[in-house]
């Protein structure tokens, strides 16, 4: 089941969300120094994390569930934000260079199409970057975060997810070494306490999890469905984030 957007958003707003995105932001960036001149899109709610990587980006889209809803982002700009269906996502086939995926592998009912939808939509060279809540962690067993909702996962069980899904793992970073508590000596703490978990590798402790991967070239008969071409029909009858997108992207 999706946490509504509402409950994500007050998280992602409170001085506990702020750190987690501050930490979280910085484990991204040593995945993905840059995103110059790609095509970046987020699903779920990829938002708090999306921000350094427009800069420089060819194009960014954030897509956000209908199961979850949806709010404006970013503030007091252009919407780059479409409500979309989890496994139709209203883009053309291999148009994304970068796609973040964050709080849906957890809380998706449809997992597999999701996924397959994600392979369709990943460009060749493209990579997807997905976070999660680690089943060995602390935060998985709180419900006051987005962490402790949804179905957590261990490294083999989502390393194996994902190629059984046709993507290969490039790596995996854990994440989140403090306890997910909004004490203020802890929140004081917590980047002294990640930067040390990360450098003695504290994988039992790690709240979540980050691993990219790469679309294998290859599918099953039937994986995808429905034609590029009914795929930009559908492009052109939602958001303004997605027309923008996808209208740039036929310019090119």
């Amino acid at each position: 089941m999706q946490l509504d957007v509402v409950d994500l958003r007050q998280f992602y707003e409170s001085r506990l969300g702020l750190i987690v995105t501050r930490l979280l932001r910085g484990r991204i960036r040593e995945i993905w120094p840059d995103a110059a001149a790609c095509r970046v899109a987020g699903c779920g709610y990829a938002v708090p994390y999306l921000r350094p990587l427009i800069e420089g980006a060819e194009r960014t889209v954030a897509f956000m569930p209908a199961a979850q809803g949806v709010h404006r982002w970013p503030p007091g700009e252009a919407g780059l934000v479409a409500l979309v269906d989890e496994t139709d996502l209203p883009v053309a086939d291999a148009s994304i260079d970068r796609l973040l995926v964050a709080h849906a592998l957890e809380n998706s009912e449809e997992l597999r199409p999701m996924l397959r939808e994600f392979w369709r939509v990943l460009a060749p060279e493209g990579r997807l970057l997905v976070l999660v809540p680690n089943r060995a962690g602390l935060w998985a067993r709180f419900e006051r975060t987005p962490f402790g909702h949804g179905h957590p996962y261990s490294p083999p069980q989502l390393n194996r997810l994902l190629r059984e899904s046709l993507f290969s793992p490039i790596r995996t970073l854990p994440a989140l070494y403090f306890p997910p508590s909004r004490s203020a000596v802890w929140l004081r703490a917590a980047p002294a306490i990640e930067r040390l978990g990360a450098r003695l590798g504290w994988w039992a402790f790690a709240g979540a999890l980050l691993i990219e991967v790469g679309k294998q070239v290859y599918s099953p008969t039937g994986l995808i469905k429905v034609s590029a071409r009914e795929r930009r029909r559908r492009a052109l009858a939602t958001s303004p984030a997605a027309v923008r997108f996808e209208r740039e992207r036929e310019r090119r």
